[in-house]
C-alpha cells in the first residue's frame, strides 16, 4: 500500500475540517430557516400583546412568557456573571496549585455534567421550600444561576489562561499591583472569551425547561414582581407542543425565542466591545 504524502494528509485533514464546518451551519442555517418559515407568518400585534389564555386551541399570545423570559435572564447574569468572572479569577490567578484546588476544579467539572433536573430539585428543596420563595421567578434563577456557575468558571477560566503570560510579567515589572494588573491588563484581554461564556450561559438559560418547571411553577399569568411565578417562552413551547393543538403558535413562539437570543448575543457582544475598548483606552 502506497504511503501517503505529507500535503495529501493535510489535504485530508483540510477536507475534513471544512466538511465539519459546513455540514454544521447547513444543520443550523435548516433548523432555524425551518422554525422561521414556519413561524413567522403566525407572528402580529395580538400574539405578541397578549397574555396566553390556556385551552386545546391555545388561546392568547406570548406578551407574559417574553416579560417572564427577560425577568429571567436579567437576574440570573446580574448574579451569575459576578460570581462566575471572580471564582474563575482566583483559580487562575490566585489558587496555589494543590490539593484543595484540584478538589474544587473536580467539583466544579462534576457539577457540569449533573442533569438540569437534579439542579430543578435542589432549587425546588431550597429556595422553593426552605427560604420559602414558593414558585417564582427568583426561584428560578437562583436555581439557574447553580446550575450555569459550573460553565461560566470554566470557559472564564479558559479564557484568563489563554493571555499571554509575558502580559502578566511585563505589567508587573512596571510597578503595578497584582490586581491592577488583573483588571487592567488580563481581563480587558480575556474578554472576548469571557463573552462566550455569557453567551454560551444564555443560550441554556433561555433553552432551559425542566428545572424551571418545579421552580417557577409555569403561571401564563403577567408577573409584577419577581417573588411570583412565571412561564419562560421555551416552557410555553412544550406546553404548546405537548398539551394543545395550536402547533402553528408553538412554532410562532420558537421564532420570537431564536429572535430573541439573536438579538441578545448581537448586544451581549456590542457592549463587550465598548467595554474592551474603554479598558484598553481606545476612544
Amino acid at each position: 500500500m502506497r504511503n501517503v504524502s505529507a500535503k495529501q494528509t493535510q489535504k485530508l485533514a483540510m477536507a475534513g475540517i471544512w466538511g465539519g464546518g459546513v455540514i454544521t451551519l447547513l444543520l443550523l442555517i435548516v433548523i432555524i430557516g425551518y422554525v422561521l418559515i414556519q413561524g413567522l407568518p403566525g407572528i402580529n400585534w395580538e400574539f405578541l400583546s397578549t397574555n396566553p389564555k390556556g385551552g386545546l386551541s391555545g388561546e392568547g399570545g406570548i406578551l407574559s412568557t417574553v416579560v417572564s423570559t427577560l425577568y429571567l435572564i436579567g437576574i440570573t447574569l446580574v448574579l451569575l456573571v459576578p460570581i462566575g468572572i471572580g471564582s474563575a479569577v482566583y483559580l487562575s490567578e490566585y489558587a496555589p496549585n494543590n490539593r484543595l484546588t484540584r478538589i474544587i476544579r473536580y467539583g466544579i467539572e462534576t457539577l457540569a455534567g449533573i442533569p438540569s433536573i437534579i439542579f430543578g430539585l435542589f432549587g425546588y428543596a431550597l429556595f422553593v421550600t426552605v427560604l420559602s420563595f414558593n414558585f417564582s421567578i427568583l426561584s428560578g434563577a437562583l436555581t439557574l444561576v447553580c446550575l450555569l456557575l459550573p460553565t461560566m468558571i470554566t470557559t472564564t477560566e479558559e479564557a484568563l489562561k489563554a493571555v499571554s503570560y509575558s502580559y502578566r510579567e511585563a505589567a508587573l515589572a512596571l510597578g503595578t499591583t497584582k490586581w491592577q494588573m488583573i483588571s487592567r491588563i488580563v481581563l480587558p484581554s480575556a474578554i472576548p472569551g469571557i463573552v462566550t461564556a455569557v453567551i454560551l450561559c444564555i443560550g441554556r438559560a433561555i433553552g432551559e425547561t425542566a428545572c424551571l418547571y418545579v421552580t417557577m411553577g409555569g403561571s401564563a399569568a403577567m408577573p409584577s414582581s419577581l417573588l411570583e411565578g412565571g412561564r419562560t417562552l421555551s416552557l410555553h413551547v412544550f406546553y404548546l407542543a405537548m398539551e394543545t393543538n395550536a402547533m402553528d403558535k408553538a412554532m410562532a413562539t420558537a421564532a420570537v425565542l431564536i429572535i430573541i437570543i439573536i438579538l441578545i448575543n448581537a448586544l451581549t457582544n456590542l457592549l463587550a466591545g465598548r467595554f474592551q475598548k474603554r479598558l484598553k483606552g481606545i476612544s
